[in-house]
């Protein structure tokens, strides 16, 4: 065989995958918003009224309570969590690569109030105040 014969072959078979629909792309962030929204929502699924749902932040050198109201993502890589910390208004722009976060429950601090739980941006939209 020689060179230009194999060249030729292999430029047809990756043109040939290239156009192949090989389905769905698992490493971008439209998946693991996805994954997160599974799991939160199997959490939240049988809490009872009487408790809020926190997220406590490991990535900031030490830990950080986070009431996550919302959660966005932006393809390829990027997460939003929305919500508050310390009751101040706080955003989490978190790539995939970093994701890493415990969920968790608190005694809410007024009973007559709805409980929190973590709701979900739509798949096309972003968030916008």
């Amino acid at each position: 065989m020689d060179n230009e014969f194999i060249q030729v072959n292999t430029m047809n078979m990756v043109q040939g995958l290239a156009a192949m629909d090989i389905g769905r792309d698992y490493t971008m962030a439209d998946w693991m918003y996805e994954k997160l929204k599974e799991q939160i929502v199997e959490f939240q699924a049988n809490l009872p009224d009487t408790v809020d749902v926190w997220v406590q932040l490991a990535s900031f050198g030490q830990s950080v309570l986070m009431v996550v109201d919302e959660i966005g993502f932006q393809n390829p890589d990027m997460l939003y969590f929305y919500g508050t910390v310390n009751g101040n208004e706080a955003q989490l722009i978190q790539h995939t690569s970093q994701l890493n976060f415990l969920l968790m429950t608190q005694p809410k601090s007024e009973p007559q109030v709805k409980p929190r739980r973590i709701g979900f941006c739509a798949d096309d939209e972003t968030k916008e105040d």
